[in-house]
């Protein structure tokens, strides 16, 4: 199994470069091997004596475009370069690699783009830190209009390397090259709309240095953690597997329930109950067959179930009513210190408290699995939370504030943990946008969680396991199918 993918901001980028140039790597060789590994991407794209236009632009990543736009005149490409700026602006390293391209350097408001049958867009890397304007985003937005191929060098110009925002405008790329590792922006949404196919190219940083300046951020895949799936032996029994809990709503609120405890079976949890409400025990009793069931009176029979310790992950929230009683009973599982799994009512019965969930979890291991919008309702009182453009910034925010593992859910659905690791999901499909879909991955993390895995490693397995089963099943989807699809999914990963 290859190491886990590490993702890595452009601050921690420049550190691991700086570091390399300090391990005695000249920043114009890490140029020149970028530059050339994006010729290399551009030959994949564009038969022999091809034309091939290099937008590059005044910085570090214009000069990558010097080096390809040589590169490929060598290999005997028709390649037009296009300068957005003037070349006496050009420093450093940027400047020794446009010493290397002989041709002609054609202004941007001048230079036809519509013969090309590529365009590699130079312009715009990672340094980025404003929204593009004037001739820059003039120059964009002609890139875009021109119809043509495009091959983003690192990303693609005028989107944030660390959010994935579009800043102003941005180039539309078919495939990019960068560089070491990928950058949250092509993981998040927009961002990875805009970054087409992404090839990592190995420039010579070290994996090393790579994880001593970033190694907290992750693309989420089976590397991260297929080694803690449990893999049940000859002498294995069910009472080795837990027991996980899953509570009920009322009478005509019940379907929830069902969906999380059948998916923690599935995922392998030895046994699952679900505590009803008397009201609805009648209803549950008509569906449930392996899955068991439990009269639960509200937070007093939940304490009273809680008292066997042998259950030892706990699913609350999903139709379980948005009021008071709800958040006694988040109260009772957070005093029994078991596995726990929050979402829906759970979360939003919390709406505008979430100051009595500070570092409440910090005892036992806890995943809270919001959207978008719930994540708002729940922090709304807390900017400091609310405010960074960053996904992945709120989510370790609300993760350190919460002592739990949050489980930011969307296109992009972002993982992080207290300690500050996280990990960004980018199998998923909008086909799992479907009534249940959330209650059956909250019955994934239980069941992975009541077999032991620890909380952040069962959300980003339960996440991946998740998505790839809604994928592998796609157009027609209802959130009664994905249980039955995880058997297979589970099969790819064990054997």
């Amino acid at each position: 199994m290859p190491a886990p993918e590490l993702v890595l901001t452009p601050h921690e980028m420049r550190q691991a470069d700086a570091a390399t140039i300090a391990a005695g790597t000249s920043g114009l060789e890490l140029m020149r091997r970028a530059g050339l590994a994006v010729a290399n991407g551009a030959e994949q794209m564009v038969a022999e004596g091809g034309r091939i236009i290099v937008a590059a632009g005044p910085g570090q990543n214009g000069g990558d475009g010097f080096i390809a736009a040589a590169a490929l005149a060598e290999r005997g490409y028709r390649v037009s370069l296009i300068l957005l700026g003037e070349m006496h602006v050009l420093k450093g390293d940027a400047a020794e690699a446009a010493r290397e391209w002989k041709g002609e350097v054609l202004p941007a408001d001048g230079a036809s783009l519509g013969d090309a049958d590529l365009i590699i867009d130079a312009l715009f890397g990672t340094g980025l830190t404003r929204d593009l304007e004037g001739q820059a985003r003039k120059f964009v937005e002609r890139i875009d209009m021109a119809g043509r191929p495009v091959l983003a060098v690192d990303l693609p110009s005028g989107l944030d390397g660390g959010t994935g925002e579009v800043r102003g405008a941005v180039v539309k790329a078919t495939r990019t090259v960068t560089f070491a590792a990928r950058k949250p922006c092509h993981l998040l949404m927009p961002g990875r709309l805009y970054s087409g196919a992404v090839k990592v190219a190995d420039i010579g940083i070290p994996r090393e240095t790579l994880a001593t300046c970033g190694g907290r951020l992750f693309a989420n895949g089976p590397a991260l953690w297929s080694s803690l799936l449990p893999r049940p032996g000859l002498a294995s029994h069910k009472y080795d597997r837990g027991h996980t809990l899953v509570a009920s709503g009322g009478a005509t609120r019940t379907g929830a329930a069902r969906l999380a405890a059948k998916a923690a079976l599935r995922i392998g949890s030895g046994l699952v109950t679900v505590a009803s409400p008397p009201e609805a025990l009648g209803v549950n009793a008509a569906h449930l067959t392996a899955v068991m069931l439990r009269g639960c009176d509200g937070p007093e029979g939940l304490h009273g179930i809680l008292k066997d310790q042998r259950f030892n992950a706990l699913v609350l929230g999903p139709a379980l009513g948005v009021h008071a009683g709800t958040r006694a009973m988040v109260a009772v599982a957070v005093q029994a210190q078991r596995s726990l799994v929050l979402d829906a009512d759970a979360l939003t019965s919390f709406e505008g408290m979430a100051s009595e969930l500070h570092q409440a979890f910090r005892y036992a291991p806890t995943v809270l699995t919001p959207h978008e919008g719930e994540f708002k309702r729940l922090f709304k009182d807390h900017p400091d939370l609310l405010d960074p453009p960053s996904k992945i910034e709120r989510a370790r925010r609300a993760a350190v504030y919460t002592g739990a593992v949050v489980l930011l859910k969307g296109p992009d659905t972002v993982i992080a943990a207290p300690d500050g690791r996280a990990a960004i999901n980018e199998n998923g499909t909008p086909y799992l946008g479907t009534a249940g879909s959330g209650d059956t991955l909250c019955g994934i993390i239980a069941g992975l969680m009541a077999q032991g895995l620890p909380a952040f490693e069962a959300a980003c397995a339960g996440t991946w396991i998740h998505a790839e089963a809604g994928a592998g099943f796609g157009p027609g989807l209802i959130a009664e199918d994905l249980a039955d699809l995880l058997p297979g999914v589970l099969r790819r990963l064990l054997t």
